[in-house]
């Protein structure tokens, strides 16, 4: 007697869970990249400005150690520097919103996150002000755009590790809030000491002080991967405003009990 061999059968709702499991795995995989494609592409553009300065003779590398801005002041750089700033400051408006919402959605509605999320849009303006306004050009206008991308850089950073200890759980485990506080030291001193070596005439260290700034600053927003991982979606909602007198049988309709 001839058995048939049916062939496997699956069932749909168990396929429907693989596929929705497999496009939360992929959103989770987007939002953790988005930091790092942050502060890895911004880090390879900043010294792809450098060296492009250096091989067209912009800085003389031999006499002073440029300034990040010193590099980008020039052209064809110049475009280069400017297109890296204004990306780099289109993400770090996302970054904010999202952090801002990550923190909110573990329960912290405080007023601390929300001065987290102003420096953040404070911080991304000032990026964007440094790359569209040379120091050749609106020194000026160049400097304020400065001091909001690093000194207010520098404070977003400190609230966001104070709000590494006030949510839960802390992703990341015990190790997070350490090295965040870590680099913000880190960042802190290198940004006291740029200021006061450019103001004693020490270009060259306060410049090397800068670029070390801006490199920790990026490993401070790579380090937001560890929180996105945890990210399933993010969505924008658009809600029309009730009639009034709808919302008003609305409430006529929903009686409040006394506890």
């Amino acid at each position: 007697m001839e058995r048939k061999i049916k062939p496997t059968e699956v069932p749909a709702g168990r396929i429907h869970r693989a596929c929705t499991k497999q496009q939360v795995t992929l959103a989770m995989l987007i939002w953790a990249l988005l930091p790092v494609v942050l502060a890895v592409g911004a880090a390879i553009g900043f010294w792809v400005v450098y060296a492009m300065a250096v091989a067209n003779g912009s800085v003389n590398i031999t006499v002073v150690f440029p300034y990040i801005s010193t590099c980008g002041s020039f052209p064809p750089q110049s475009c280069i520097f400017g297109q890296v700033l204004n990306l780099g400051a289109f993400v770090v408006v996302w970054i904010s919103v999202l952090k801002y919402q990550h923190v909110r959605e573990y329960g912290c509605h405080s007023a601390l996150n929300t001065t987290g999320l102003v420096l953040g849009l404070l911080c991304a303006l000032g990026a964007s002000i440094v790359g569209n306004f040379q120091q050749s050009n609106q020194l000026e206008t160049h400097l304020v755009g400065a001091f909001l991308a690093f000194a207010v850089g520098v404070g977003y950073f400190w609230v966001q590790a104070i709000l590494t200890y006030r949510v839960t759980p802390r992703h990341g485990g015990n190790w997070i809030g350490p090295i965040r506080i870590f680099l913000c030291a880190g960042s802190t001193t290198f940004l006291v000491a740029m200021v006061t070596l450019h103001m004693l005439g020490l270009r060259s260290v306060a410049a090397g002080c800068e670029w070390a700034l801006a490199m920790t600053l990026f490993l401070l927003f790579g380090l937001f991967a560890v929180e996105f991982r945890h990210v399933t979606g993010c969505s924008l909602r658009l809600q029309r405003p009730m009639p009034t007198h709808t919302h008003e049988l609305v409430t006529a309709s929903n009686p409040t009990l006394a506890l």
